[in-house]
């Protein structure tokens, strides 16, 4: 078990990692909070299904009540943030109530969202129970979708806790486990070049991957994350570097029709996209066929899916929260470990883009392997 502490200007707290770690919720719910009156445990349907019983059990006695979510982004629309709402209020939530978000990004967003907006603003605890909410449970940002663009509604909200049970993600289905790995990569990739060679050293395939190997890896991504969010909680500087590979990758998302690819197979396009962008543009200097060989070993795919153009991915890039006058603005590494953020016109990302699927459907031929079907 062990305990990060985030700081930020708003709020300090502790986020508890570890097998079990759900064994310290309960104590700390009877001792964080004064006169609590209810709990709304905010989960989705896949989620309550496998472990909705053993979160019951561990709070006891506790007063709560439930609200099940659809799966995966589906969980993210003004509807069901709607319902939530009026969950909370037919069941008599105050401001001495908690809302526990238990599941994975998703779900996360969307309690978080409630928990941000429910009189103007109560307490929340995430439990995660995914690889991808490694990073989406701590720093803060929640939110919903909209169709034209993907957490484009939302607040900066802090938990109160995070409480990281690694036993959860036991049942974890490969694709899931790579779509949060890729989160992993990615801290690796903007911050710490050692922690990135100790990636490709120690995750040669995510079948036999170790329990103390996703610790340590999951551990450290959050305290990668924390070294952002404390110097930038609300997203003014630094902490858009968190955002590589996501400028493209949530165009890809949201192109594709949100929950048709997952997060971490959209991002993992963008940050390939991102690292040749740097290589062309800023000089870096980085063995990106080794690191696609590397991905691909995992099971990632590179290529944009044929069926999106480029004109609609620029269009939606342009909403993307970090473009500023509908300039499109990514995030790239001028080395491993050192990011920037760099406008970028239309001419030169079309451009790139079209090169970009031409290289890579071009290995994809040699290598006898077909575009993304999903």
């Amino acid at each position: 078990m062990e305990t990060v502490l985030m700081q930020t200007d708003s709020k300090k707290y502790n986020v508890v990692i570890g097998v079990n770690a759900l064994a310290e919720l309960k104590p700390f719910l009877t001792t964080y909070f004064d006169q609590l009156t209810k709990i709304l445990i905010i989960t989705d349907e896949h989620v309550a299904n496998l472990h909705l019983s053993k979160l019951i059990d561990s709070l006891e006695e506790l007063n709560h009540v439930v609200f099940i979510a659809p799966n995966g982004e589906k969980a993210k629309t003004f509807e069901v943030y709607y319902n939530a709402l009026t969950v909370a209020l037919e069941n008599h939530l105050d401001r001495k109530s908690v809302i526990l978000t238990f599941g994975g990004g998703a779900v996360g967003d969307l309690g978080g969202f409630v928990a941000s907006t429910f009189m103007r603003g109560i307490p929340f605890i995430q439990v995660p129970t995914t690889i991808l909410a490694h990073d989406s449970a701590v720093g803060g940002k929640v939110a919903i979708n909209h169709p034209s663009g993907k957490n484009m509604i939302g607040a900066f909200h802090q938990p109160e806790a995070v409480f990281y049970d690694l036993s959860f993600l036991e049942t974890l289905p490969q694709r899931e486990i790579r779509s949060g790995f890729a989160e992993v990569i990615k801290h690796a990739l903007i911050q710490d070049p050692d922690f990135y060679r100790w990636l490709v050293t120690n995750v040669a395939d995510f079948y036999s991957l170790k329990m103390e190997h996703l610790h340590y890896a999951l551990t450290k991504g959050v305290k990668i994350k924390r070294e952002f969010v404390s110097k930038d909680e609300r997203e003014n500087g630094v902490r858009a570097y968190l955002n590589f590979g996501h400028t493209l990758g949530h165009a890809i998302e949201s192109e594709m029709g949100f929950g048709n690819m997952t997060h971490g197979e959209g991002v993992m396009i963008g940050m390939v996209f991102a690292l040749q962008l740097s290589k062309n543009l800023l000089g870096l200097s980085f063995q990106i066929d080794e690191f696609i060989q590397w991905i691909q070993k995992l099971g990632y795919i590179t290529e944009i899916p044929l069926n999106l153009g480029v004109d609609p991915l620029l269009k939606t890039m342009k909403q993307d929260k970090k473009s500023i006058g509908e300039t499109i603005r990514f995030v790239l590494l001028e080395q491993i470990g050192i990011p920037k953020m760099q406008e970028i016109t239309d001419e030169i990302l079309t451009e790139q883009l079209s090169m970009y699927n031409e290289q890579r459907g071009e290995c994809n031929d040699q290598r006898g392997e077909g575009s993304y079907n999903g």
